[in-house]
């Protein structure tokens, strides 16, 4: 077994015995414990009771994170004409249309976020093998196929969190950076949460939340009081 490191084993100590506590003390023990060299992300995942293979189960949404995610987010978007000139001029870091689609099944995707215009999903439909899995395809559920690209660019840019149920039933997202405000780190974490609460599926049956846990980048997970997270 690989020895742990100093930074690892004194994290780890801090974590220990520490197990559904308030959002407040899990946000200051990953803060209080982010020491690498980078500024970490810190990161939470929730475990769901569904099974995202049934369609009635199926957990997506979106939350615009009231204090942005510290990550540069890069947005490409599939328009053409004014649109694309829209786009651009909301801060699009790439826009095109057939040239783009050709980039992307090229292998070449630079981009965190991708958004269309309604006109643009044929073309974009061809890149569901290569989008999906990535969580980047367009969806007008979350905002991301549209005519306003502009309010959707902007949005992306600044600090609007996209989620989806996995195979295993699990939402995760990065909610802020180690070098954030406590508070702030708080606030972002009960927005996700009450985004993946209101975004609970119809098929849903018995505890819907079965574990939150926050973690940074390079350090241990404390789970997060779930009764106490989404106020029952």
């Amino acid at each position: 077994m690989a020895k742990l490191g100093k930074r690892t084993k004194a994290a780890r100590e801090a974590f220990a015995g520490k197990e559904n506590v308030t959002i407040e003390e899990a946000v200051a023990l990953v803060k209080g414990n982010a020491n690498a060299k980078f500024d970490e992300t810190v990161e939470i995942a929730v475990n769901l009771g569904v099974d995202p293979r049934h369609a009635d189960q199926m957990v997506r949404g979106v939350v615009g994170l009231p204090n942005g995610t510290g990550k540069d987010v890069r947005v490409a978007v599939f328009a053409r004409g004014p649109k694309a000139e829209e786009a651009q001029a909301a801060g699009a870091d790439i826009v095109g249309a057939e040239d783009l689609m050709e980039t992307v099944q090229g292998g070449k995707i630079e981009f965190d976020r991708c958004i269309a215009t309604p006109d643009m999903m044929p073309i974009v439909g061809r890149l569901g093998k290569v989008l999906g899995p990535r969580n980047l395809m367009p969806n007008p559920k979350v905002g991301t196929v549209t005519m306003d690209v502009a309010d959707a660019v902007k949005a992306a840019k600044g600090g609007e969190v996209q989620f989806k149920a996995e195979k295993a039933g699990v939402v995760h997202a990065g909610i802020g950076k180690a070098s954030f405000d406590e508070g702030k780190l708080v606030e972002n974490v009960r927005a996700f949460v009450e985004a993946v609460q209101k975004a609970k599926p119809s098929g849903a049956k018995g505890a819907y939340m079965k574990k939150i846990a926050l973690s940074s980048t390079m350090g241990p997970g404390v789970s997060i009081d779930v009764a106490g997270a989404v106020g029952e």
